[in-house]
């Protein structure tokens, strides 16, 4: 098996439907926001804060386009599909899984985009945010799963049913 990299808005389940993923098919997982901060030595949005959106966006592409993995589950900031070199790297060595979620129900998940380290303009709103990255997830999309009304366990199991079949 390549890499699966899961990419979708923040708070769509990267993370915790990756993990899952990845202790099922018995794989390593890695969280490359948890990649950036340790290679920072700070939180993500202490970054942004400190370095801007740009300076932030650099280091992003950076760690993600210097991820050396194989048999992995990867899940990258939301934000990596702004960073050309990590995409391109990832097409290279995995395939891309776009966990796709309906504005309605995201914003209602998200509660507060500033805390979590999420990547929005001076006066962008998150509609604008989330309007941005659906083009660019469609772009770099190999699989789109569409987690609307589904649970945790049948999203990872639309994830399974799709790389065991494979």
């Amino acid at each position: 098996m390549k890499n699966i990299i899961f990419i979708g808005m923040p708070a769509v389940g990267k993370s915790t439907v990756g993990v899952v993923v990845a202790k099922r098919l018995g794989c390593r997982f890695l969280d490359t926001d948890i990649l950036i901060q340790e290679s920072e030595g700070r939180l993500l949005k202490e970054i942004i804060e400190e370095k801007g959106i740009e300076g932030f966006l650099e280091i992003e592409d950076s760690v993600n386009a210097g991820v050396e993995a194989e048999n992995s589950v990867i899940s990258p900031g939301g934000s990596v599909v702004y960073c050309e070199n990590a995409m391109k790297h990832y097409k290279e060595i995995g395939t891309v899984v776009y966990l796709q979620i309906s504005f309605d129900i995201i914003n209602k998940r998200l509660k507060n985009a500033k805390n979590r380290g999420v990547v929005l303009k001076n006066g962008q709103t998150f509609r604008e945010l989330y309007e941005e990255r659906v083009t660019l997830f469609e772009k770099y999309a190999d699989v789109t799963i569409c987690e609307d009304e589904l649970s945790l366990e049948e999203t990872v199991d639309k994830v399974m049913e799709y790389f065991v079949t494979k």
